[in-house]
């Protein structure tokens, strides 16, 4: 079985005015969940409006959806003491005029100091899933097979249609703004370990990045834990939505891992044409066509079912058969958390939309 683990991003907002509050220092000292380590379960984040929270190990999606409504209740309660809300939202809907200060962390100044407009943009939250490899060669050939189904998940998981008190037109304006980093959105695909590490260490070499760290792609290889990081998707508003993705996940690495000892061909997605087809699922979502891995344009319901016929084997193995295609079903009758979002603003205005983002949280 593929052990996974979920980090999550939120932010702590207004209740009346849905503006973002710098008290993340606040909220974490009260949420009661102690220590903050470096493998803690609660971390800072950029900006001090924002919270982290990451799960131990896991070895199924009931423990994952137990640990995050934990934290999320957790978290929500901290924050309605401290007179904010917790909300899981991919991008802040509105922003203040002076910037959230940078929470005082060596590394979170100097990537002020190194992009500071870039920094004072990032109000942005995403769900990143760690899952299980043997060993990095190996990983490095997972990522090679993960990286033409990243901009499906993309469109899966939009939320964060609003910014500045605007509809951006695009379903994960998050997506967009992360793609602004000098390393980010989809991998390459790489022939080996030593052509990764090769090509990343030439990255460094201009010290336009500091770090490892720094490498945004939308999946990669973590450097603190034996597993393959699948970061490209929004947070979800819900904690099940995010079960369902960390089930997807890991059913691709599954399935990944089994090519991969079978030497089935490498698919063949040319980088330029994943650029594309992640731009098409940032802006589109689930409300029309996607793109699938071999460039060809498919309705997004079919292209969920080309996605859990991939999956089924993994998914049956795992034994998440049940959970994860009863939620994307879900997924396809209500829409996208970005659809519920404009749907929420339209028939009720700023209440209904601060409450849609705060209030579904730590709901069960």
């Amino acid at each position: 079985m593929i052990t996974i683990g979920v980090e999550e991003e939120y932010l702590l907002l207004d209740p009346e005015t849905c503006l973002p509050v710098p008290l993340a220092d606040q909220v974490r000292a009260a949420a009661g969940l102690g220590p903050i380590a470096e493998d803690g379960e609660l971390q800072p984040e950029l900006l001090q409006a924002q919270v982290e929270v990451a799960t131990p190990v896991c070895t199924d999606l009931d423990e994952v959806g137990g640990h995050l409504l934990r934290l999320r209740h957790a978290l929500g309660t901290a924050a309605e003491k401290n007179g904010c809300r917790l909300a899981a939202t991919g991008v802040a809907p509105f922003r203040t005029e002076a910037p959230v200060p940078v929470t005082r962390n060596a590394r979170y100044l100097a990537l002020r100091s190194h992009a500071p407009q870039l920094v004072a943009e990032h109000l942005v939250n995403g769900m990143h899933v760690h899952a299980a490899v043997p060993d990095k060669e190996t990983g490095v050939a997972v990522l090679s097979r993960v990286r033409p189904w990243l901009p499906v998940l993309v469109a899966m998981s939009a939320n964060s249609p609003f910014w500045d008190g605007k509809d951006t037109g695009f379903a994960s304006w998050r997506t967009v703004i992360f793609g602004r980093w000098p390393v980010s959105g989809p991998p390459p695909r790489f022939t080996s370990l030593a052509d990764h590490d090769r090509r990343i260490q030439s990255i460094l070499d201009t010290g336009t990045v500091d770090d490892t760290g720094q490498l945004y792609w939308q999946a990669r290889l973590s450097e603190r834990y034996p597993t393959i990081e699948v970061r490209c998707t929004d947070v979800q508003l819900r904690a099940d939505a995010a079960v369902m993705f960390a089930g997807l996940v890991r059913a691709l690495v599954a399935t990944a891992l089994r090519e991969h000892r079978a030497e089935v061909p490498l698919p063949e997605c040319p980088h330029e044409l994943l650029q594309v087809m992640n731009w098409h699922a940032a802006r589109h979502g689930l409300s029309g066509l996607l793109i699938d891995p071999s460039g060809r344009a498919r309705k997004a319901g079919d292209m969920l079912c080309v996605l859990l016929d991939h999956l089924t084997p993994a998914l049956e193995e795992a034994g998440d058969t049940r959970e994860v295609t009863s939620l994307v079903h879900r997924l396809l009758q209500e829409g996208t958390p970005a659809d519920r979002q404009r749907r929420a603003l339209a028939e009720g205005g700023l209440p209904a939309l601060t409450e849609l983002i705060t209030g579904e949280t730590a709901a069960t």
